[in-house]
């Protein structure tokens, strides 16, 4: 009997898994939300969205130079990752962060950045995950 319910509790999990998936559908780039265009616009002049897709809760696009872009539902950027190629645009950076960044890292970029619950994770251009808080303020490395 305990056997059948795990079984059963993973054939679920497999399935709900695999639901949420099918719900990117790809979309227009211009259908985006306003902010995130704009977004884009502002922070990669000259780059050109070539793929959007939208979820339930989550919009994402791809730039033709790489970069993959993560929105929530109102066009907020969530993740940026520049795919190890290109800066993240220092505007977009928190001061705090990139102050850190360039006294510790000498000759390294942020190459991807995460707003998470606790604040920002990024990874540098040597392959280094750093954590910081909302504020700014170095918390840890990740593994």
């Amino acid at each position: 009997m305990k056997k059948t319910k795990i079984f059963l509790m993973a054939v679920f999990c497999l399935m709900i898994s695999a639901i949420a998936k099918a719900d990117d559908t790809p979309i227009a780039p211009e259908t985006l939300p306003q902010d995130a265009k704009t977004f884009v616009q502002t922070n990669f002049s000259g780059k050109k969205i070539i793929y959007a897709e939208k979820d339930w809760n989550s919009y994402e696009c791809r730039l033709d130079d790489g970069t993959k872009i993560e929105f929530n539902k109102k066009g907020v950027w969530q993740k940026i990752d520049c795919k190890g190629m290109t800066a993240v645009p220092a505007a977009i950076v928190p001061k705090a962060i990139q102050k850190y960044v360039d006294s510790n890292f000498k000759n390294c970029v942020v190459t991807k950045i995460d707003k998470e619950r606790y604040g920002y994770e990024v990874e540098l251009s040597n392959d280094i995950d750093l954590r910081f808080n909302y504020k700014g303020q170095f918390i840890g490395m990740d593994d």
